[in-house]
């Protein structure tokens, strides 16, 4: 069947890349239809990442406050109970609100939804894009209609044409050599995220952002955790001495670690696995209930046909684009995880925004400099910007200042003394390179350092800003007073 609605831009995918960019089009008045195979908006951010991992962090951080700290602030209660089916349906429902709120924005902005999958069809003889949809099931969110789905009669493939096409489609985990997801044993984060009882023993295999985010919510919940990592370090990416003490923050809460460390092999045995491993000293086992894949992910394009209609892609299977996330083949762009750059919801949102502003006119551009990176482990890590190893390899002169959060009231009112802040600013400009902060609330923290730093800021102008007493931003001030080496409390 083949729709008579001529669209300005069809969006594949509703993930945090392609639902944002279809609002921003829809508010610059484009017309604009959204392709989405999943039964809820948000992508794999809202539905199983992001969004649901943080809400099982909150609530495994406070199981593990009343169980570890409560007697420290004078409360004194019953050793808590965990009640996992209540702390999942909690999860669930957090999801559940958000992933409606963005069918409520569709609708507001008058934004069509089509459920399938797309299959790309290159442009028809007037020029106009063609795209696919293997589908059932169409939801109009023209204004008036009903919000309710209604059956397709036509034979499963919708055709859609439009002036332009905004891939948005996402990435996908990235399974072990010869040990394929089982979503049982061998799972990926999106199974770790609603195991059915606490897991005996889970080993995680990789030390990144998902592995150690969804390794510290089983270890809050009295599971044994063992991180597996192929790296000398946790963390890669992320400024040393910072990765260091989060990782002597984690081996306290008793994560333990095996650090360069390869995984040969997982063996099921019933319900529960052998993992063989290689430290460098020889070939070693362990068993356990759970092995956790999270070794990294790649561009989900399956379907799409890419090389049906020319889009290029790399040797890592991301698709090419120029300035405006135009791909190889004119009117197909592309944006989030599909392209080169960190996987991270934030990235994709800003691509999405400021692709479709260039569609109409507006030259906006994405900051790459200045995107946040966050682990939402307790304590948290979050950074902006070139580390020290960095400026180092580049030769660039800088000067560090930092503050421990051990030094700070607010923090010590909390009991959450770990960490610190530290602050890279160039010797002689005094421009600030980056920003690293583990500590309480990093994640909130970084914004000011990203928000300086978009406007050319120095350390002086974080030093000289008046921060509100007592508050956990003030560490940022005093390490930007550490750089000059003028800090008040250190």
């Amino acid at each position: 069947m083949a729709e008579d609605v001529l669209y300005d831009l069809i969006v594949v995918g509703a993930g945090p890349g392609g639902y944002v960019a279809a609002i921003r089009a829809a508010q610059l008045g484009l017309k604009v239809v959204v392709i989405e195979k999943r039964a809820t908006l948000g992508g794999v951010c809202l539905n199983e990442g992001c969004i649901p991992s943080k809400a099982l962090l909150d609530s495994s951080e406070l199981f593990a406050v009343a169980r570890d700290k409560f007697a420290l602030h004078g409360i004194v209660v019953e050793p808590p109970r965990l009640d996992l089916p209540a702390l999942l349906r909690r999860k669930d429902d957090v999801v559940k609100r958000l992933t409606e709120g963005i069918a409520y924005l569709f609708k507001k902005n008058v934004i069509t939804l089509v459920s399938g999958s797309a299959q790309l069809k290159g442009p028809d003889a007037q020029g106009l894009q063609e795209v696919a949809v293997k589908t059932a099931w169409q939801l109009s969110l023209i204004e008036g209609s009903s919000s309710q789905p209604a059956q397709d009669d036509a034979a499963g493939i919708v055709m859609l044409r439009g002036k332009r096409v905004l891939l948005a489609t996402g990435s996908e985990a990235v399974a072990l050599s010869g040990a394929p997801f089982d979503g049982q044993v061998v799972v990926s984060a999106r199974d770790a995220l609603s195991f059915e009882t606490v897991p005996e023993h889970l080993i995680v295999a990789g030390g990144g952002y998902i592995g150690l985010e969804l390794g510290s919510v089983w270890r809050r919940l009295d599971a044994r955790v063992t991180v597996m990592e192929l790296l000398p370090g946790i963390l890669p990416t992320m400024d040393k001495q910072a990765a260091d003490t989060l990782y002597r923050s984690l081996r306290k809460q008793g994560i333990q670690f095996k650090l360069g460390t390869r995984i040969t092999g997982v063996r099921r045995i019933g319900a529960k696995a052998i993992v063989q491993f290689n430290d460098g000293s020889g070939s070693e086992e362990v068993d356990c209930d759970r092995v956790l894949v999270a070794v990294g992910r790649r561009p989900l394009t399956a379907g799409l046909d890419l090389e049906g209609v020319g889009v290029a892609v790399d040797e890592k299977g991301r698709i090419t684009v120029d300035e405006d996330y135009q791909t190889t083949v004119a009117g197909i762009y592309a944006v989030g995880d599909l392209i080169a750059g960190p996987m991270l919801a934030h990235k994709a949102s800003e691509e999405g925004i400021v692709c479709v502003e260039r569609m109409t006119g507006l030259r906006s551009v994405v900051e790459y400099d200045f995107i946040p990176g966050i682990c939402y482990t307790w304590p948290e890590s979050a950074a902006v910007g070139q580390t020290e190893e960095q400026l180092k390899d580049a030769g660039i002169p800088y000067n560090t200042g930092r503050f421990n959060f051990a030094a700070l009231g607010r923090a010590r009112c909390m009991d959450e003394t770990e960490g610190f802040v530290k602050i890279l600013a160039h010797a002689e400009t005094d421009g600030v390179l980056g920003v690293h902060i583990v500590g309480p609330r990093a994640s909130d923290l970084i914004a000011e350092a990203v928000t300086v730093m978009s406007f050319g800021g120095t350390a002086r102008d974080i030093a000289l800003t008046c921060h509100a007493h007592p508050t956990l931003s003030e560490a940022l001030k005093e390490a930007a007073l550490d750089v000059h080496k003028e800090a008040i409390h250190a």
